[in-house]
């Protein structure tokens, strides 16, 4: 409690420390800037822990991905990584194309039409993750075995592809899928 000098008549005088207001004054100034460099330290100890939340550098060169297609010759497929996933990359033949579109989609687990899966026929770009329990299917190796359609074939569990990366038998509930790529020349496809 504050003493209050009285001055020669007996009132009250002024306070030692000025007025009721001006304690008030003082003291929401000093809750205000203590409040203030609490919340400032609290940001700066917290930002590196936020900041590591953002992708490194190594994921971001890996969020895509450009491929050149110009050394894969016809009938061969190559495996390229992109996001940390293999990309099944196939340079189909013309009787690739044909097995594949010539199959009624209503007949399929997953029903899509050959047309809706490609850009170009000639290449099937899939992300090579069997739609089960996320095997790598074989089936890009020549002397792979490629499954009863000519795809691919996940030797976990028995599922089966076309070569249109559509799932044909076995338990996959869905299709090889297709990643987003877009054609950059002829020859050249960036994924992602």
């Amino acid at each position: 409690m504050a003493h209050s000098a009285t001055t020669a008549h007996g009132g009250p005088g002024p306070t030692a420390h000025g007025g009721p207001g001006e304690d008030r004054t003082r003291r929401d100034f000093l809750l205000y800037a203590t409040s203030a460099v609490g919340v400032a330290g609290t940001a700066l100890a917290l930002w590196p822990f936020i900041d590591s939340m953002n992708p490194a550098a190594d994921v971001l060169a890996l969020s895509s991905s450009e491929v050149d297609l110009a050394p894969i010759a016809e009938g061969q497929s190559v495996t390229v990584t992109w996001r940390g996933k293999p990309v099944f990359i196939r340079h189909r033949t013309a009787e690739e194309i044909k097995a594949a579109r010539d199959v009624n989609p209503g007949e399929m687990p997953d029903p899509q039409k050959d047309e809706d899966r490609v850009q170009k026929p000639e290449w099937l770009v899939l992300v090579g993750v069997c739609t089960h329990l996320g095997c790598i299917p074989l089936g890009q190796k020549p002397t792979d075995m490629k499954g009863q359609f000519g795809g691919w074939f996940c030797p976990c569990h028995g599922s089966h592809y076309d070569t249109s990366g559509r799932i044909r038998l076995g338990p996959a509930p869905a299709n090889l899928a297709v990643p987003s790529y877009t054609f950059q020349s002829d020859t050249t496809i960036r994924i992602g």
